[in-house]
This record gives structure tokens, C-alpha cells and sequence, in this order.
């Protein structure tokens, strides 16, 4: 086993486990309404076109867009209606648009043989039924999407690891895909280890605190895409703790563990992740604050990370190696990872060589964004539910002024 607190930087971390990292997810077929946010497995093409004709993106009149040149309000372009399109009907067989020729079309109908552009029907004023006016000119092209402009046929669409969102559901159904090949979620088990602890409904007795992180990492999981599961406290005993990893690593691909990585007589955790299996723990220690005594092990492919008992640290820990592997299966270069620039409203000190991870509550006043630090210790829960957000103090700073904008990562 590693030495006790030879601490990593966060990177560091990330890069030791994903060298080690070699288990591999099944992938199921889901259909495409019950694929929002699963990863994909595979990259996926389109086959058709789409939109696969040239259609108007405006009512109006389909038109040679030469045929509308110089045309204006006091000196409109003249043009015969000789057609009109209908919306869902092919306009192939219904002839071609000649010179000095309109047609009538909708949104969305399909653009007739020789007409490059559409007139917006503001545009036109109508002197007979048979007879428009046109009364600004378009250019080649205006007012419509030519076939293929938006996914040309075998044009890649999305890339296996891509995270489904709505507007992905939207370009799928588009290319006629009602199926779609994905990872199955990661079944995450969870275990927190601690005398002092009791279950949610149980009344604490003196020096006994309710089990918090396995409800909290719960959620974390579940809001990550994963598959939680409780598997209960464990008292600080090393037999007790080694049967309860073994059954979780049997049935879940990553363990979480909350408690016992800190230094002491009860520090069983790092131990029992060193006997499961190579090549066992990592590393124990990484530089951040809060989360300092984080453990972090892969056995036999499967990423297993000992938690800090403190719940703030024990989330904090979460959010940064914990929900990029949920998420993605990954640790990838991510620039939106604390998408938010916000203006300090106090000095915040931190010690060099250390990442500080505040949490702080965002508002708004005058147009700028304000991230007001959250005080409290480790232990409050409650500072969580106050926050916004985690704002971080990078390792080569000493803290941060009030007014010095600062990145925040959202909760």
C-alpha cells in the first residue's frame, strides 16, 4: 500500500485511475424515448438526408431569384402565380417554375423545380389572384434549406461516449434512428463505515449522528446517470468491511466507501481496498480542501474511492472524481467544468500548493454575478443546501480578494 497522505494533485489522481481503469460496461438497445442522458456506445451515421428536399423556411412564393432584382416598394417584380405547393406532396411531377413564374408554398413545403429562393409573403402584394407583386428582392438561396444542409447522407452524428440530450433525441429521430445502442447506467455500490453511526429513522444516542453521505452519494449517483445502491453501515472492522467490499465489488462496477480514510487507529478502509485485488490502492491523500484523506483504488478493473466522513468533503470528492466517470466513463479535458465567472464578495485565504473548493451562493446585482462564500466546517450538511455552487481557489494562488473573479462549478 502507498504511503499514508503523499498526496496527488486532482490531476494526478484522475490520471492514475485511468491507467488502471479496464472494466468495461455491457451495452443494451434502448429505444430513443428512454435514452435521454445514457452514453452511447458506438458512433452513429446518418444514412438519409436531412431535410431530404429543398424546402421554404417562410410562407411566401417560390421565385427565381434573378427574376426579383431591383425590385422595390415603388417599383415592385411582377410575377405570374402558376403553382402552389402543398404541404407532405412531391412538386417533382408537378411541373417546373419558369421565368416570370411564382408559386405559392409554406413553411416547410417543398421548393418546385427551378426556383431557388422564396419571397417572404410580407413581401408581395397580391394584385389578382393570378398576379403578385414583389416588393424587395431575395438572393439565391434565401428562405430555404437546400437537401442534405443540415446531416449530409454518412455524415457522422454523434460519437460513441456522447451523453444524450434533447436536441440529440431531436437529430436521431431526424435520421430515422427509433433505437439507439448505449452503455448500460453504472451500477455504483455504497458503503459507510463508522461506529458512530445509526440509520435515518433510528434516534441517535449521545455521540451517534445519523447516516448522511449514503444518502447524499446516493443522489450524487443517480443525478450522474448511475445506478445507486445502499449497502448499509459497516462498523470500523476490518473483516466486516473486507466481506462487505467483496459483495459490492461482485455486484456493482464502481464502490464508494464513506468513513475510515482518515489517520488513526480506526483507519481500516485503505487497508481493506489493499487486500481486494491489484493493483489495490493508488494513491491516499489528494491535495484539495475540503476531501484531503481521500483513498483511491482500482481492483480488477473496477474504481473503488474512499470517501472522507465529512459529508461536504465526501461530495466535494464526488463531484471532482466521482461524476466525470459516471458521466462519461471518462476524465476528459471538459473547459465548462466551472462555467461560471463570478466576482467575490470577501478575501478568502488558502494555503499554497493546495486547491481550495469554497462553496458559495450565486446572485445577481447590476448585471454581475457575486459569489458569496458559504461559511461552515466539513460536517454541515446544511452548507451544502445554502450553496450554489463550488467555487475553486487553484493550487498556485494564496486565496482570493474580494472583487477578483473566481470560476465556479454548479451543483
Amino acid at each position: 500500500m502507498g504511503e499514508l497522505f503523499q498526496v496527488r494533485t486532482v490531476r494526478d489522481a484522475r490520471e492514475l485511475l485511468r491507467k488502471h481503469i479496464t472494466a468495461t460496461l455491457p451495452v443494451e438497445q434502448v429505444p430513443l424515448l428512454e435514452a435521454l442522458g445514457r452514453r452511447l456506445a458506438r458512433d452513429l451515421s446518418a444514412m438519409d438526408a436531412v431535410p431530404g428536399f429543398d424546402r421554404s423556411t417562410m410562407d411566401g412564393f417560390a421565385v427565381r431569384a434573378r427574376d426579383t432584382f431591383g425590385a422595390t416598394e415603388s417599383l415592385p417584380a411582377y410575377l405570374n402565380v402558376t403553382g402552389e405547393v402543398l404541404m407532405g406532396r412531391n412538386t417533382t411531377a408537378a411541373g417546373k417554375l419558369n421565368a416570370g413564374q411564382a408559386w405559392r408554398i409554406p413553411t416547410g413545403g417543398m421548393l418546385p423545380s427551378g426556383a431557388d429562393a422564396v419571397v417572404m409573403v410580407e413581401y408581395t402584394e397580391e394584385l389578382d389572384e393570378r398576379t403578385i407583386g414583389v416588393t424587395r428582392p431575395v438572393a439565391p438561396g434565401d428562405h430555404i434549406v437546400r437537401a442534405g444542409e443540415d446531416i449530409a447522407p454518412g455524415d457522422g452524428v454523434l460519437s460513441r461516449g456522447h451523453v444524450l440530450r434533447p436536441q440529440d433525441l431531436g437529430l436521431l429521430a431526424a435520421v430515422g434512428l427509433s433505437g439507439v445502442p448505449v452503455f448500460e447506467p453504472v451500477r455504483v455500490g455504497i458503503i459507510s463505515t463508522g461506529d458512530e453511526l445509526v440509520e435515518t429513522l433510528e434516534q441517535p444516542g449521545p455521540g451517534q449522528v445519523r447516516d448522511i453521505n449514503s444518502y447524499a452519494l446516493y443522489g450524487q449517483a443517480a443525478a450522474a446517470g448511475a445506478r445507486p445502491r445502499i449497502y448499509g453501515i459497516v462498523r470500523d472492522d476490518f473483516a466486516s468491511l473486507l466481506d462487505k467490499l467483496r459483495q459490492a465489488l461482485v455486484e456493482c462496477d464502481l464502490v464508494l466507501l464513506s468513513g475510515g480514510s482518515s489517520v488513526g487507529i480506526r483507519d481500516v478502509a485503505a487497508r481493506a481496498l489493499d487486500t481486494l485485488g491489484a493493483p489495490g490502492v493508488l494513491f491516499h491523500g489528494i491535495s484539495i480542501k475540503p476531501g484531503k484523506p481521500t483513498v483511491g483504488a482500482v481492483v480488477d478493473g473496477k474504481p473503488v474511492f474512499g470517501l472522507p466522513g465529512h459529508p461536504v468533503s465526501a461530495m466535494v470528492v464526488f463531484d471532482l472524481l466521482v461524476t466525470p466517470l459516471l458521466r462519461y466513463g471518462d476524465y476528459p479535458d471538459d473547459p465548462l467544468e466551472f462555467p461560471v465567472r463570478a466576482r467575490m464578495t470577501r478575501n478568502m485565504r488558502s494555503a499554497a500548493g493546495r486547491e481550495d473548493y469554497l462553496r458559495v451562493r450565486l446572485y445577481r446585482e447590476n448585471g454581475i454575478i457575486f459569489a458569496d462564500p458559504v461559511l461552515g466546517k466539513s460536517g454541515l450538511i446544511s452548507t451544502m443546501v445554502r450553496a450554489s455552487g463550488l467555487a475553486r481557489i487553484p493550487a498556485e494562488k494564496e486565496g482570493v480578494e474580494a472583487g477578483e473573479y473566481i470560476e465556479v462549478k454548479l451543483f
